[in-house]
């Protein structure tokens, strides 16, 4: 992969995971609809999974089943989808296309990157292994006492690759990314081609910049 930064960008790139930096979504919906068959329930369409996908398994609990998370069922339907889930995290989860070329880029001659994501180091690790991506800093939910929108996980990522907050990006698909971003004094930016529900109101997000497609994110961040 060739690529370069591109002059005058910032000095260093955090990520949200899913939705932003790698297409967890198949995975995470073969999970969810495991859950449904093991109480005899139809498929749902794939589509409808994947704009749930950023808001956790306690969601997709409730979209799969119906259970709000104070049901007494949903702790014990949240962890079957989880214990599928983590038996295949990277069948199909791949680093949305032309993102590589990106991570390369910011790799030389150390790592400027990294990753911050509040899905649990369980499942976080182990697909990061499983695609071979050696971030600067992996940071997830369980890592610290609070997560995002708390800027405090941004704060510490920045501080172990060695930046200032205000010389990153944070790249995120959701609106406690922009939150947490703009909390710790980052750049915050917004893509449009995550697991966004079609009810968001994006204009409330308050993005520096907006990115539809990972093609146009990486224009923006190589020369």
């Amino acid at each position: 992969m060739n690529g370069s930064r591109r002059p005058g960008s910032p000095a260093g790139l955090l990520f949200d995971l899913d939705g932003t930096l790698i297409d967890t979504a198949p995975d995470l919906a073969r999970a969810t609809n495991a859950l449904r068959a093991h109480h005899g329930l139809p498929e749902l369409p794939y589509a409808v999974i994947r704009a749930q996908v950023s808001n956790g398994g306690s969601a997709l609990v409730q979209l799969a089943l119906g259970l709000e998370a104070a049901h007494p069922q949903h702790a014990e339907a949240r962890q079957f989808l989880l214990d599928r889930y983590a038996e295949a995290v990277a069948v199909d989860s791949r680093v949305f296309l032309g993102l590589e070329a990106v991570l390369d880029a910011w790799s030389r001659p150390s790592p400027a990157w990294g990753i911050v994501t509040n899905k649990p180091r369980a499942y976080a690790a182990p697909l990061i292994d499983a695609l071979g991506l050696t971030p600067g800093v992996l940071l997830c939910a369980d890592d610290l006492p609070v997560k995002k929108p708390d800027p405090a996980p941004l704060h510490a990522a920045a501080h172990r690759l060695g930046l200032a907050a205000e010389a990153c990006w944070y790249i995120g698909d959701h609106a406690r990314d922009m939150q947490a971003a703009r909390a710790a004094g980052m750049t915050a930016v917004a893509v449009g081609y995550g697991y966004l529900d079609e009810s968001e109101d994006r204009e409330s997000w308050q993005a520096d910049h907006w990115f539809e497609t990972p093609a146009a994110l990486a224009s923006a961040l190589l020369g």
